[in-house]
């Protein structure tokens, strides 16, 4: 089974930099955790589904999703009238081919399993970067190959583009949050991340996919909220343990290596994930691309909150363990080349310091020659530093936030992500 149980999160702290991530604020008094909240991973009985997905075959996929249905208590719990929201990684405007969205033949599995079961009232949605209009939504599910599944299988696609607010009950830095409209009116969400690198995050899959509830350009004001990477790691937590995703299902059969979410290369995984952990599905990942989980910073945030382990517990994996034994070749972002100062920092060079991590910290730049002047990257960008002119973009690098939204989002992937030539 996916899970023989479930217990609620434990309460979140608010912000309060004196104080360890550990604590919570109720009431607005301090508290230590107690033993049952520390027992949390104790209790948390998700177990973690994988297997050997060479294609994107609509047979295995549908056999797969039965195993993962069958075996999902929060599935067993829905009923006829409850209504799903299925969560795609959508990004932008890409084929199936480019590993950049959740491929269409996923989404059409788990539309067929929740039929099965008499579940029709099922919505396809997500907002991805950028301006959320049905202007702009419309050619993105076509382009994705997701508005052929949902007319073919039956289940709405989302293009209304509207949006509420949903408080969030345990948090630590953020109370409330705008979401997309389906996602507050869904009894249950399955989350359908993709595998990827991520040049800001490490990677992209389970906790990182919900920020697509967000919608459109208010990413952009959270990402100036939270430029600090630590701080824009814990906002992705709280939209997860507000979100509490029913069921997590990665699609990891084409992946994505290099400078992901968009501007990497497909790698062929050949996996297929699943758990109603959403954490679990990320340790996963990490131990797949041979990466410390302490090193993706929603999930060191997550081990610090009691809200994950610190790393994968095989006995957990409902198949075959060596599907997840690390990939030694598989290519991280540039812009989390390790850089280590540590043991240089003698008193005499110590205020060097803040200048050689700024020297050695990623950036974009724009590769003009690629570039076609869409404005997409000046339309993203949160600081408002890219700017237009002559048919070419520039960006003003004083004010650069380090984001990558820009990055992301460039159609014809115009922008690099770069080092000083010193620290590479």
């Amino acid at each position: 089974m996916l899970e023989t149980g479930n217990s609620a999160a434990p309460s979140g702290p608010q912000s309060n930099e004196n104080l360890p991530l550990c604590r919570s604020r109720q009431g607005g008094v301090i508290e230590s955790l107690s033993e049952k909240e520390n027992s949390l991973l104790e209790q948390k009985k998700s177990r973690l589904f994988v297997r050997q997905m060479e294609a994107y075959d609509d047979t295995l996929l549908s056999q797969a999703m039965e195993e993962i249905f069958n075996a999902s208590a929060a599935i067993q719990q829905l009923t006829a009238e409850s209504r799903v929201l299925l969560k795609p990684n959508l990004l932008a405007k890409h084929v199936p081919e480019h590993a950049v969205t959740t491929h269409p033949a996923v989404v059409r599995a788990v539309i067929r399993a929740l039929k099965q079961r008499g579940i029709t009232r099922i919505t396809v949605a997500d907002s991805p970067g950028g301006v959320y209009t049905p202007a702009v939504m419309k050619p993105l599910y076509r382009q994705s190959g997701l508005q052929a599944v949902c007319e073919e299988e039956g289940a709405a696609l989302y293009t209304a583009c509207e949006w509420g607010e949903r408080a969030c009950e345990h948090f630590d830095l953020v109370p409330r949050f705008s979401w997309i409209q389906p996602a507050l009116e869904a009894d249950c969400i399955i989350n359908l991340p993709k595998v990827k690198t991520h040049v800001m995050m490490a990677m992209s899959c389970a906790v990182k996919n919900l920020f697509g509830l967000v919608p459109g350009l208010q990413k952009a004001e959270f990402h100036m909220r939270f430029p600090e990477k630590d701080h824009f790691a814990r906002m992705l937590v709280d939209l997860c343990e507000t979100a509490k995703p029913a069921l997590t299902i990665a699609d990891g059969i084409l992946a994505m290596e290099g400078d992901g979410p968009a501007g990497g290369q497909p790698r062929e995984l050949g996996l297929l994930l699943a758990s109603e952990d959403p954490y679990l599905v990320d340790l996963a990942v990490c131990r797949v691309m041979n990466f410390p989980p302490e090193q993706v910073a929603y999930l060191a945030c997550a081990i610090r909150r009691n809200l994950c382990a610190a790393s994968l517990d095989l006995s957990l994996v409902e198949g075959e363990e060596a599907l997840l034994l690390p990939r030694t070749d598989y290519r991280m972002p540039e812009s989390y080349v390790a850089i280590n100062f540590s043991g240089k920092r003698t008193r005499a060079i110590r205020w060097l310091f803040p200048w050689l991590e700024k020297c050695a910290a990623p950036r974009p730049v724009i590769a003009r020659r690629r570039c076609i002047g869409c404005g997409k990257c000046a339309e993203i960008c949160p600081g408002h530093t890219i700017h237009v002119s002559g048919g070419k973009a520039s960006i003003a690098p004083q004010n650069c936030i380090r984001c990558f939204c820009c990055h992301e989002m460039c159609p014809v992937k115009a922008i690099d992500v770069k080092r000083f030539f010193a620290f590479h």
